[in-house]
């Protein structure tokens, strides 16, 4: 059996748990679904009763029960509504089962109520089932740690729930088990499945100083890990925090169709009343035209124009919430859709955000070699607080060279570092503040950032840093572009010289340098002018005015400042810019799921109140295709919750048919 050394101590490798078992309600653990079956049961003994002669009092008193079973609930809400100077569709339902069974036609009365029940369980389900695929995330995370204490150099384990940990702990995380928290490798090496934050296929390598997230699964290494945030503040939890406080708010579309759904409703009810008293005033059968009214308030009430909006919204929502992307309303959801201009900021956005070394070049008269130079300069940057620093030390440890102790460090804002490394006399920092411009000939059209390293007052070599693309980055652009139709434009703070390598690798054309805050708003003023509907990208504090002016706003959340997140419609977590392009597309999947919802409703309407008027509709016959059609709006939108409907985007042009 394999094992992993933990301080002196070897402790086995525990077996790979079973995947996560995903949240996912029972039907009968819903209340109305139990409301449904009891009215079912109830039905389905009383109509044969009936139908075989049998006296009333044998089969009435189970009619009665379905009535009430399948009818309170929606009779509750109807009435509250009422109270409220609503008028709720479900009232309907009731009221016309209650015609039905005033006139005697007990067995078509309930066959409305217990379908309608069944509708309603079934809409209560998905509605469930929606909230279920995000809290699920929450399952990921294991319900204990173990956690790292003690004092004088002796290591004590301890297991303690999840909730117990605080930013600062130390925990261990051995092969195969779920992080508790997240954090920073601290010791240890390993490859994490993050799928469930990052939908990234395959595990990703994780040594001291990555970043890790709860709920993401060990591989076969060892980890110590310094807990980042408290657990209820993980990315999980706020994924979760935000998809349901999203789920809360209604889409324009929405609020126009419970706009037009009160007046429709009444106009039904008056339709109804209409069609009752008319033909009944001119002599009609009393019961033929009772029938036909009720029918008709069945079949016109607009109960699948009501699912058509939000189900598919919010399981948009959800989906994306499980890749990562926060998005923070049924709003910004819909508006992801309507964007046909993409802008994106440069630093932390289009690039990683943080300088890495690119190219050592040893000067004429030095006889050091590339790592030993790197390692001198590593050992008195390690002090360092400037981010060039911690570039140059990173890039010593990816190459595995060992760091000797820096002796009278000294940093100079604007001139860089000095300390003495192994007896030697080390400077790091500006070529023009060092040796002078003159000593260091640079490339005219080398963007990059260059240090130089000098050893003993001698300049040795030149080191080249530059803020590299994120991976994926012109992918991701090229999605925008094809989403889009219009060419995506960088809009960056930097110089014209230092956004061209990064236009220029992810293949944009159109720069705006040189930008303040106020200059990017402009720019999204003047499209928006243009008749544009744009989406910004940023991260930082100086973009966050121009995500409130944009149509819509996402921000990159693992490197956007507090105001940026805030500001931003939404927040893609793992900074996977690749996700941005995949919400806009998941977007308009929704919008045209909402299209489709709307014209089944609406072809179902009027097809019935057309049958109804023109001809003779019978009751059961309207209830089903009433129901059915909602009952299929509903489950139309649900299609958005599987995994397939979020897609990555690779901006390669689709070849018409």
């Amino acid at each position: 059996m394999s094992s992993a050394l933990v301080g002196d101590r070897p402790c086995p490798a525990p077996a790979p748990p079973s995947p996560a078992r995903p949240r996912r309600t029972r039907l009968l653990a819903l209340p109305e679904a139990r409301w449904a079956a009891l009215a079912t049961a109830a039905f389905l003994l009383a109509c044969p009763l009936e139908l075989s002669g049998a006296p009333g009092w044998l089969w009435g008193p189970l009619y009665a029960l379905c009535y009430v079973a399948g009818g309170w609930e929606p009779t509750v809400a109807g009435l509250g509504a009422l109270r409220e100077r609503s008028l709720d569709v479900d009232l309907l339902m009731v009221v016309a089962a209650l015609g039905a069974a005033a006139i005697g036609q007990f067995l078509d009365g309930g066959l409305l109520i217990v379908i309608f029940a069944v509708s309603g369980a079934l809409e209560a389900l998905a509605t469930r089932r929606t909230t279920d695929s995000v809290r699920g995330l929450l399952d990921l995370a294991p319900a204990m740690a173990v956690r790292i204490g003690g004092a004088g150099g002796e290591a004590r384990e301890e297991r303690v729930g999840v909730d117990a940990l605080r930013v600062g702990d130390t925990v261990l995380v051995r092969p195969g088990e779920r992080l508790p928290a997240d954090g920073v490798v601290l010791d240890g090496r390993s490859e994490v499945d993050q799928a469930t934050i990052t939908g990234e296929p395959l595990p990703v390598p994780r040594s001291a100083g990555d970043e890790v997230f709860a709920g993401t699964l060990n591989g076969t290494g060892v980890l110590r890990v310094r807990v980042g945030r408290d657990p209820s503040d993980s990315v999980i939890a706020r994924i979760v925090a935000m998809v349901e406080e999203a789920s809360g708010t209604k889409a324009p579309t929405q609020l126009f169709i419970e706009k037009v759904e009160q007046r429709y409703s009444v106009g039904v009810v008056v339709a109804t009343l209409a069609l009752f008293a008319v033909p009944l005033a001119l002599g009609a059968d009393f019961t033929a035209t009772l029938l036909r009214a009720m029918t008709f308030m069945i079949v016109a009430s607009p109960c699948a124009v009501v699912l058509a909006t939000m189900p598919p919204l919010l399981s948009a929502i959800a989906n994306a919430g499980r890749h990562g992307v926060l998005v923070k309303s049924a709003v910004v959801m819909e508006r992801l859709g309507e964007v046909t201009k993409a802008a994106l900021d440069k630093t932390g956005t289009l690039t990683e955000g943080a300088p890495r070394l690119t190219d050592i070049r040893a000067l004429p008269g030095t006889d050091l070699t590339e790592d030993e130079v790197l390692a001198l300069a590593a050992s008195a940057e390690h002090a360092g607080e400037h981010p060039l620093a911690r570039a140059v030390v990173a890039a010593a440890r990816e190459r595995g060279l060992p760091l000797a102790p820096a002796r009278d460090f000294a940093a100079e804002p604007g001139r860089g570092v000095r300390a003495v490394v192994a007896g030697r006399a080390v400077e790091v920092g500006s070529p023009d503040r060092l040796v002078g411009a003159a000593a260091v000939e640079l490339p005219e059209d080398d963007s990059r950032t260059v240090s130089v390293v000098l050893v003993d007052g001698l300049p040795v070599a030149t080191l080249h840093l530059t803020d590299l693309p994120r991976p994926g980055a012109a992918e991701a652009v090229a999605a925008l572009r094809h989403l889009t139709g219009t060419e995506p434009t960088l809009l960056t703070g930097d110089s014209a010289r230092a956004a061209a390598p990064t236009a220029r690798e992810t293949g944009i054309t159109d720069v705006r340098a040189g930008l303040l805050p106020q200059d990017k708003v402009a720019a999204v003023r003047e499209w928006e002018e243009r008749g544009e509907r744009v989406l910004i990208v940023g991260d930082g504090v100086n973009d966050a005015p121009a995500l409130a002016a944009a149509h819509t706003g996402v921000a990159m959340g693992g490197t956007g400042s507090d105001l940026t997140l805030e500001t931003a419609d939404a927040v893609v977590v793992r900074d996977e810019l690749a996700a941005v392009p995949a919400v806009v597309a998941l977007s308009r999947r929704a919008r045209r799921v909402v299209v489709q919802n709307l014209v089944i409703a609406s072809v179902c309407i009027s097809a019935l109140v057309i049958w109804d008027l023109a001809g003779h509709l019978p009751l059961p016959l309207g209830v089903a295709g009433h129901e059915g059609s909602t009952i299929l709006v509903g489950l139309n939108g649900l299609r958005l919750l599987r995994r397939s409907a979020w897609r990555p985007q690779d901006g390669t042009p689709r070849t018409p048919r």
